[in-house]
């Protein structure tokens, strides 16, 4: 091999090179800008659990209260209690007088529920006085979610019932 024959290939496989190490530069460059909001980390929140309903209230058909979970939340995880009763505080008249039923939705949900349309819901118990509730809800991503929990009367059961819930949120 003459020298400017190796002259000409060692040339030609230097501009191959060069060029190979540009594509790879510009391709990484494309790949950073076609990443999803959805891949990308964003600040935790700073709050890592909140006791979203600790109260007694009276129900004679139906009670919401709203709740939100904070944007980039892995694990919403929701939990506590509630106990029904008739008439006064801890007194039964019968077995299931006392019953309730309770709801988590999200806001589509909600929003059916309302409407008087059957639907799903992110979770629901049997009709209860006395139910712990331990529920992960689905990860929130990069936008706040609003949920509601709901207590609603059961039929058959005693026109006005005091209910007591402790329900806490853990982020």
């Amino acid at each position: 091999m003459n020298y400017s024959m190796w002259n000409r290939t060692g040339f030609a496989l230097l501009l191959s090179t060069l060029a190979l190490a540009s594509l790879s530069c510009q391709k990484k460059t494309t790949t950073e800008q076609q990443v999803a909001a959805i891949d990308r980390v964003g600040d935790r929140p700073t709050v890592s659990s909140e006791n979203i309903l600790q109260k007694t209230f009276i129900l004679s058909t139906t009670e919401a209260f709203p709740f939100e979970v904070p944007a980039h939340v892995a694990v919403p995880h929701l939990h506590g209690n509630y106990k029904s009763y008739v008439t006064k505080l801890g007194v039964q008249s019968n077995e299931h007088g006392a019953d309730v039923d309770f709801f988590v939705f999200n806001e589509d949900q909600y929003s059916d529920f309302t409407a008087g349309t059957a639907g799903n819901a992110v979770f629901t118990s049997d009709p209860s006085n006395d139910q712990a509730v331990d529920v992960s809800l689905p990860p929130s991503l990069n936008e706040s979610k609003k949920y509601y929990l709901v207590f609603r009367n059961t039929a058959g059961g005693a026109a006005k019932k005091t209910v007591q819930a402790d329900l806490t949120v853990d982020f």
